[in-house]
């Protein structure tokens, strides 16, 4: 009777039509897609005991036909994933201007062009995933689950924000009013984006939690978060750069294929298409930019939101043609780049591919790389090391992040509290979390910088679906879009403070 994790983020194909989607069972039904999908659940007093009843059961499987890779779901006549979909290709999404695409290429003095393998990288924070799940019966229920009413459940989890996991799991998959679930998360031992969505494991412990009308509690082995939690990359770029005879970029064109799993993650449509195209005119002049993006089902897990989550993917390829160019064109690799560079005259900047940039001063950037690599000395350390018999190399890279601050909003909440224990204390809520990265402590200082108290009259809550509202950690957001938020409510504190006081001294 449970639903699936639906995607949160789905988007419309070239055709116009909705993308495929397969959100993530509880368990495995019917047919187990990839290795490591859960296909039964065992609850005991202790994890010894646990194991060794999960060893108990012999799991009666037929082997199916498989594609393990991009480029064998897409071939004619493939095994299909799911089988209503044939070819495997979740979505099918292009951007950019066509027509000025091939204008720009038909100019062109020289097109440089690449074709690169992004292989799968899994995630490995220092804390794997865990939870306890808790269900308590409604007023003058059983506590268990023959309970008339759906009862309040409780998940304490590593999450990167409580609110979509919240959102996931009592719409989707419990099919509850949010309200009756509560998912409170406090230290968390790394996210990375892979802790940002829910996962099956959250719901069969909450299941679990009401069948046995006990909490049950759950921590991932290193060997099944590395088989289950969602992938990074995995994708094969082909990508073409045109330039006009003095080096100077005219357009980017570029096919990028996604293998998104046997199912679709919450913000894969995301990683897959705009996180991408919304960096791939980085900090270079590029007049012309076309992308076809395609999502494409595979027997593995899923691919979702980490370490930058589709942004490398764009830099790597605008990086790779910037090299392949230098050697035909005969230019150092830096002064290619350079000749490129969006300059600080032009901004505010308006990029093809929708993107204002504000600011930047790329060119001061490149120069002072340049003098602390002495990128000039490299000939001369190459020969020392030559003579010692070992080689060495010498690369460069420009990297422009396009981050989720004008994608999302945040909401948060401030209180200044007055009773005998917490006088003057001024406490703020907010969505976003913390997990590793001292957000914390920032959020904090703001607000001592906006309200001139000492840091110990701050109280920072996060991670509660009971005390407030917003988005969470993703897209490297945290601190300037919850900042952002953090300081307007500050400043309304503020005012509205300045309003009690001129009415209480008159």
């Amino acid at each position: 009777g449970l639903g699936v994790i639906a995607p949160l983020a789905v988007f419309n194909g070239s055709d116009g039509k909705p993308m495929a989607t397969a959100g993530l069972p509880p368990l495995a039904y019917g047919v187990v897609r990839h290795v490591g999908e859960a296909m039964a659940m065992v609850v005991a007093d202790s994890a010894a005991i646990a194991q060794d009843a999960a060893d108990l059961i012999e799991a009666d499987l037929e082997a199916l036909p498989v594609v393990a890779s991009i480029d064998a779901a897409l071939e004619a006549g493939a095994p299909r994933v799911w089988p209503h979909l044939a070819g495997n290709a979740a979505l099918d999404w292009e951007d950019g201007d066509k027509q000025a695409s091939d204008a720009a290429f038909a100019r062109a003095f020289h097109i440089a062009s690449v074709e690169l393998d992004d292989p799968p990288l899994a995630p490995a924070a220092m804390e794997p995933r865990a939870a306890i799940a808790q269900w308590t019966p409604d007023a003058g229920g059983a506590a268990d689950s023959t309970s008339g009413g759906p009862g309040h459940y409780t998940l304490i989890a590593s999450t990167q924000g409580v609110m979509v996991v919240r959102k996931q799991l009592a719409e989707h998959v419990l099919k509850i009013a949010p309200e009756n679930l509560r998912v409170v998360t406090r230290d968390v031992g790394g996210g990375f984006g892979t802790k940002v969505q829910a996962y099956p494991e959250y719901a069969a412990l909450l299941f679990a939690a009401k069948l046995t009308g006990k909490p049950v509690k759950w921590s991932a082995s290193r060997l099944e978060s590395f088989l289950t939690d969602t992938r990074g990359r995995d994708s094969k770029i082909q990508a073409d750069m045109a330039f006009d005879a003095e080096g100077r970029i005219l357009g980017i064109r570029a096919d990028v294929k996604v293998g998104i799993g046997a199912y679709t993650s919450t913000y894969i449509a995301i990683v897959a298409t705009n996180n991408t195209k919304n960096c791939l005119s980085s900090v270079y002049r590029v007049p012309s930019i076309r992308l076809r993006s395609r999502m494409v089902f595979t027997n593995h897990s899923a691919l979702g939101a980490y370490r930058g989550a589709g942004r490398p993917e764009a830099i790597y390829l605008i990086e790779r043609l910037l090299d392949r160019a230098s050697e035909t064109f005969g230019i150092d690799r830096a002064e290619l780049r350079r000749k490129n560079l969006i300059p600080a005259s032009a901004m505010p900047y308006a990029a093809v591919n929708g993107q204002t940039y504000d600011s930047g001063e790329f060119e001061a950037v490149l120069d002072k790389a340049l003098a602390l690599a002495d990128w000039n000395g490299f000939a001369a350390r190459a020969a020392e090391s030559k003579q010692r018999g070992l080689l060495r190399g010498q690369g460069i890279s420009t990297f422009l992040e396009w981050t989720g601050g004008n994608a999302l909003e945040e909401r948060v909440t401030l209180e200044v509290r007055k009773s005998d224990s917490d006088d003057g204390i001024i406490e703020i809520f907010t969505a976003v979390n913390g997990m590793g990265q001292g957000i914390q402590t920032s959020l904090a200082q703001l607000m001592v910088d906006a309200f001139g108290v000492p840091m110990e009259k701050i109280r920072v809550v996060m991670g509660d679906t009971d005390r407030g509202d917003g988005f969470g950690s993703a897209g490297s957001r945290s601190l300037f879009t919850g900042g952002s938020a953090l300081q307007v409510g500050a400043e309304r504190t503020i005012a509205s403070a300045r309003q009690l006081a001129a009415k209480e001294l008159e």
